[in-house]
């Protein structure tokens, strides 16, 4: 198993036409690829982001998905680990999933993950977002194995539930993906704290790609992609408001240091829970 390598946060503005879209998304993932990077990473819904009628109109299939079939190409062209931070695939004539996906170097699938938590929020401001009335949440954490290590696999709104991160570390996860479209209001309060947390908590490497900019009318995402470190230090940030890639390199013998430094992992205790109360969310 090699030390080190190299990871690559693709941010990408993606669009209601899934086209259009893998025409922008493309050509970041090949200059990943030239800027050293062994595993590339996208964001969530990277190969369509649209209102909820759009969405509903281009969803596919997992079995006819041109998404799939073009980051299986792009997976062998470039000979990379590839991560689709998340597509929309159809399950059926109402529901879809919301699916993070692994391409191996041979352009093989190796893993997916449906994600589970789903952001049902009104926002300060007028934004609304009930991500549940179109999507079927999934009901499986999944890591998977990488060259380097292994693979926890979330996305999004996920990272604001630790205790999801939390097993996936005591499974053996080194590293850990975070696809997202955050919007702005929440990017600028908790985007940088919570991932920094996740990664200190469990003292894995987060990589988080970010769509960015605007994608129809009042929809506007944060950006901000970002690789941190065990310890919680950025080790690279896309600041700029605009698609781009971020570059690191991850050097594996840092997640056995920052656990050794403080071994929170290793000093959990079973305790007796409490009866949870039960809230309305506008409470």
């Amino acid at each position: 198993m090699a030390d080190t390598f190299t990871v690559a946060c693709v941010q990408t503005t993606s669009l209601p036409d899934p086209a259009a879209t893998m025409d922008h998304v493309s050509p970041l993932i090949r200059e990943a690829r030239e800027a050293g990077a062994d595993f590339i990473t996208t964001p969530e819904v990277v190969s369509m982001l649209g209102p909820r009628d759009s969405v509903l109109a281009n969803a596919q299939p997992m079995e006819q998905h041109d998404g799939v079939k073009a980051f299986m190409a792009l997976a062998r062209e470039t000979g990379a680990w590839l991560l689709a931070g998340s597509m929309v695939v159809r399950l059926d004539a109402d529901r879809l999933a919301n699916r993070s996906m692994l391409f191996a170097p041979d352009g093989t699938l190796k893993a997916t993950y449906d994600k589970i938590h789903m952001f049902d929020v009104d926002l300060v401001g007028g934004e609304s977002y009930r991500e549940s009335n179109t999507y079927k949440p999934g009901e499986k954490a999944v890591a998977v194995d990488l060259p380097w290590g292994k693979l926890g696999m979330t996305v999004c709104y996920d990272m604001r539930f630790p205790y999801l991160y939390r097993d996936l570390a005591h499974a053996g996860a080194d590293f850990l993906t975070v696809p997202s479209a955050f919007t702005v209001p929440t990017g600028r309060a908790h985007w940088h704290v919570l991932l920094r947390s996740r990664a200190i908590e469990t003292g894995c490497f987060v990589i988080a790609a970010a769509q960015v900019g605007d994608h129809f009318p009042k929809r506007r995402t944060y950006g901000h992609s970002i690789i941190i470190s065990p310890w919680g230090e950025v080790l690279a940030e896309r600041e700029e408001n605009s698609p781009g890639v971020i570059t690191a390199e991850i050097d594996v013998a840092k997640v056995k240091e920052a656990r050794q430094m403080v071994p929170s992992l290793f000093n959990d205790r079973p305790y007796a829970g409490l009866e949870p109360a039960v809230r309305d969310a506008a409470e």
